[in-house]
């Protein structure tokens, strides 16, 4: 009787990854020949493996058969489900060792780490523009392939990602799921409640580099920049004279006779 053992004597040539068991080796090296047989029969989009087609395809029916029963959020797949559970239980064992910051998942912490390294590993082969994420590649590429695969299924918009349509959907529905933790006032986007929460902290990030004043948005920001530089864009309507504007754009230019 064959004994089980955790040791990895199959290793991959290409890449030196080692596996327990020769079946999984041969599917990784189909990764390295770039041999996609599993095809997407609604967008053609061509897999190495079936399981990654298999998970692919709730992209396109956005069924999520596994909820957490604590919250009851609902997720396609059981290893997505198996993540957010440690948010819960608020384990955070994936520590950075440059800033000791810590995570619940190893992801996340492999993200994070990006932003000390600044490393830009995954290259756009149209246009060259590099990303630090391979998601954030993904999701690039659909621009240059101008297909839009995720419709809504009320108005017929079409979508290049699902996280489009999905904030697209909340138009229809008016939800609001964003809530200020002050007032409670609740917002459908969450750039909304973002910008929202700028006026309970007064926080002004924006600063002028000439005289060093500042601004809580970006807006006010610019436009006080032309104070400094003259630049005249609006016309008065009457006397065809150019007005340069001052922080409250909206008050009336006024005329004397």
């Amino acid at each position: 009787m064959m004994k089980h053992t955790n040791e990895k004597t199959h290793r991959c040539d290409v890449c030196e990854k080692t596996f327990s068991l020769r079946g999984n080796l041969e599917r990784h090296i189909v990764k390295h020949t770039n041999v996609k047989p599993h095809q997407c029969d609604v967008c053609e989009k061509g897999f190495s493996q079936s399981d990654s087609l298999r998970r692919h395809m709730l992209t396109h029916t956005n069924e999520k058969p596994h909820q957490c029963l604590i919250c009851e959020k609902r997720f396609g797949l059981s290893e997505h489900l198996k993540q957010h559970m440690l948010t819960h239980n608020n384990e955070k064992l994936h520590r950075c060792d440059v800033c000791e910051k810590t995570f619940s998942q190893r992801g996340t912490l492999k993200t994070h780490m990006l932003t000390h390294t600044k490393e830009k590993l995954h290259r756009c082969d149209v246009c060259e523009k590099r990303f630090s994420r391979g998601t954030d590649l993904k999701f690039h590429m659909i621009i240059h392939t101008n297909r839009k695969p995720h419709r809504c299924a009320i108005c017929g918009k079409t979508f290049r990602r699902v996280g489009d349509l999905r904030s697209h959907m909340l138009i229809h529905t008016n939800e609001k799921v964003h809530r200020c933790v002050v007032c409670e006032k609740r917002f459908t986007w969450a750039g909304n409640l973002k910008r929202h929460m700028l006026t309970h902290t007064k926080e002004k990030r924006h600063r002028c580099v000439v005289c060093e004043k500042r601004f809580t948005w970006a807006g006010n920001l610019k436009r006080h920049m032309l104070t400094h530089t003259k630049e005249k864009r609006h016309r008065c309507d009457v006397r065809g004279k150019n007005i340069c504007p001052d922080l409250n754009i909206k008050k009336p230019h006024v005329h004397s006779d």
